[in-house]
């Protein structure tokens, strides 16, 4: 089984890296594969809702997203990482998740019913609006949202500062045995028989109408 850490933050190996290599090495100890996944520097431009992807199961903007795309279906769960920037996600991974999101959306099954989690960074204050921000896109997609012993959060201004921070630390090992107990518990019941639920065909409500 695995797991990919995807890094929302434009620094390589800064707060919100060391918040899921935390988690990272708690997923590898209890015998889970990991990979993080940087998101980089460069820009990545929000979703134009031009619906392509539909069509091709990728996004028509040709950066990161569709590099993750590539690698996204052969992962069992899911953890994404984000500072907090305005009491929010930071504007590359919201961009980021939006797209990859939409894109799972329009067909695809790469999200359905594996695990997911989010962990956010900040200096100080913000971190709960921005938890629940990056909560949604799971709860979009029926994937089963892991927790912790408190929200996924850690505090600081630099790595070395959210090495001291020992109970945001504590809750990022908790959140990754957290995440291979379920991954475990989904295959146990896999092999065990159990089906997946049964899925009725989406309806679509809209609220205004000629």
């Amino acid at each position: 089984m695995k797991v990919i850490l995807v890094n929302g933050s434009p620094h390589e190996k800064g707060c919100t890296y060391t918040a899921l290599a935390e988690v990272a090495s708690a997923l590898e100890q209890e015998g889970i594969e990991t990979d993080i996944f940087w998101i980089g520097t460069k820009a990545i431009a929000g979703c134009i809702a031009c619906h392509g992807c539909a069509k091709t199961g990728r996004c028509v903007f040709h950066d990161k997203v569709n590099e993750f795309l590539e690698l996204a279906s052969a992962y069992d769960g899911y953890i994404f990482g984000s500072p907090v920037h305005w009491a929010a996600a930071g504007g590359a991974i919201t961009s980021f998740m939006d797209r990859v999101f939409y894109t799972a959306v329009s067909g695809q099954k790469t999200f359905y019913l594996k695990p997911a989690a989010a962990v956010v960074s900040a200096r100080r204050a913000g971190t709960t609006a921005a938890f629940e921000q990056l909560n949604k896109y799971f709860m979009l997609m029926q994937m089963p949202v892991v927790a912790s012993q408190y929200w996924n959060m850690v505090h600081g201004v630099n790595a070395e500062e959210v090495k001291q921070d020992l109970e945001g630390l504590q809750t990022m090992r908790t959140l990754g045995r957290n995440m291979a107990f379920l991954l475990r518990c989904k295959e146990a019941g896999l092999q065990a028989g159990v089906a997946l639920p049964q899925q009725e065909t989406p309806v679509f409500t809209n609220f205004i109408r000629s």
